[in-house]
């Protein structure tokens, strides 16, 4: 038997209304979000003009690999010679030279160097001493700072023919070894040097993504028995594993260039047979040679290439359940 205070309590809750969803809130016009965020826009200026003058206008440049281009009557004059240019490339065994070269450095970079920043990371993160720590960074940052015409002498002075080690090497009875003139390891020295360069630069993304793994998850893991290694394997590479896939991926789309200026600095040493790579063999081809046409067909080729190699990569990202460079649309 219900109480008059129950009646009253259960009538009451009888009549009250659901309560109804609050409303999304509206969304402002394209001009006013636009006024809202000027100065943030207009920070972001220098980089937009940036990219357009130096990479989107050039673009209409590699209509020279259709036409027999020459620089004095410009585009609009030049005789249009369909895929000759392509041709030409395609028959040249000197491209095919560059393109052997040029892949042997990348592979050895993508097995050497891209691991080289994570397993850094993974060292400076494990150091307890801030202090430490920070003066470990402010040394492996350095290098990115220096050109490569000083690195390229730096390595000749210590490996080079008459450098430190080969000296090394004669003293103890051993017969010296120039690494800088031989073909063979021309892809290895040039991604040591690229390690040396580069390797502590590329730890700053790869140390945000370790300061964006929950701590909790550590204690979790430790609770239940996992030691360092198991913690490593099964916390800290599965909370970096987005970065990394998104890094590769983008490396993919640079996997024909393997910088210019580099490889130009020390080709003579090793030959053109070894050390002529594609961005060098466009220089020599294109600017030394006037083979503008040619030239502007392998720089369209390894475009293609690289964007080709980005998209397919991301969709394999996508089917093995990783969001990649950009999320997937059917989801």
């Amino acid at each position: 038997m219900t109480t008059p205070l129950q009646a009253v309590g259960t009538g009451t809750a009888s009549r009250t209304k659901p309560e109804t969803p609050l409303a999304a809130p509206r969304r402002l016009p394209l001009w006013k979000r636009l006024w809202r965020d000027r100065v943030m826009l207009m920070l972001t200026l220098p980089g937009l003009v940036y990219f357009l003058v130096f990479h989107y206008v050039p673009l209409f440049g590699y209509v020279a690999a259709f036409q027999d281009y020459q620089p004095y009557i410009g585009f609009l004059d030049s005789q249009w010679v369909g895929l000759q240019n392509f041709a030409t490339m395609l028959g040249d065994p000197r491209f095919w030279d560059a393109v052997g070269n040029t892949l042997r450095i990348t592979l050895t970079q993508l097995v050497l160097f891209f691991p080289a920043p994570i397993a850094l990371a993974l060292l400076l993160n494990s150091v307890i001493s801030e202090k430490v720590r920070r003066f470990v960074q402010s040394v492996v940052y350095l290098p990115h700072f220096i050109g490569w015409v000083i690195i390229v002498s730096v390595f000749q002075q210590v490996i080079g023919g008459a450098g430190v080690l080969p000296g090394f090497l004669e003293s103890i009875g051993l017969p010296r070894y120039d690494m800088m003139t031989d073909p063979d390891a021309f892809p290895l020295l040039v991604t040591l040097q690229v390690i040396w360069k580069d390797c502590g630069w590329g730890t700053i993304i790869f140390l945000a993504a370790l300061l964006s793994i929950n701590p909790e998850l550590y204690e979790a893991a430790a609770m239940d028995g996992a030691g360092r290694w198991r913690r490593l394997w099964h916390v800290t590479l599965p909370g970096i594993t987005p970065i990394i896939i998104l890094l590769l991926i983008l490396n993919l789309g640079s996997i024909l260039s393997v910088g210019f200026e580099q490889i130009l600095l020390q080709r003579d040493a090793v030959g053109p047979e070894s050390g002529e790579v594609l961005d060098t063999f466009v220089y020599f081809n294109g600017v030394q040679d006037g083979q503008w046409g040619p030239a502007a067909a392998v720089g369209l080729v390894k475009a293609v290439v690289g964007a080709v190699l980005v998209l397919g990569a991301n969709k394999v990202a996508h089917l093995l359940g990783h969001e990649g460079v950009y999320r997937n649309a059917s989801k």
